[in-house]
This record gives C-alpha cells, sequence and structure tokens, in this order.
C-alpha cells in the first residue's frame, strides 16, 4: 500500500496510474487523514472459488412436512 496526498497525484496520476496498473493499493490523504483508496481493477477473467458443496451438511433437518401447505390460521 503506497500513501500519497493530492497534490503528488495530481502532479503525476499516469504514474500512479502505473504503480495501480502493477497490482499496488494507493491510499490518498489529505492533512494525514485517509479519504480515498485506489486499487486495481479485478479481471473478468479471474474466477471465484466455489463454495464447498454440502458445507452445512447435518446442521439441519428438513421437517417431513416442508412442501405442505401452510395452515389457515398462518395464512389469515
Amino acid at each position: 500500500m503506497i500513501t500519497i496526498t493530492i497534490d503528488e497525484i495530481q502532479r503525476d496520476i499516469s504514474g500512479f496510474l502505473n504503480l495501480v496498473q502493477a497490482g499496488n493499493t494507493l491510499v490518498i490523504v489529505q492533512a494525514d487523514e485517509p479519504i480515498a483508496e485506489i486499487k486495481p481493477a479485478k479481471s473478468s477473467n479471474e474466477v471465484k472459488p466455489l463454495r464447498p458443496f454440502a458445507l452445512c451438511a447435518g446442521e439441519f433437518v428438513v421437517p417431513d412436512d416442508f412442501n405442505e401447505p401452510l395452515p389457515e390460521e398462518i395464512l389469515a
């Protein structure tokens, strides 16, 4: 993570964008307080890992009457 001021980024925005393109994260500060963060965009080619199958297996049981219609008192 690279910390820069607003003045620095205004002087050489293309140079700092090259750093972001290379994979760096920029934190822009004003009066020593962070005001923005610039990160590389995720590529559309990146594949998200799939969630594990049966992650919660055995954690709960679906009741036998799950697909039955609700009682009238609940529907009312």
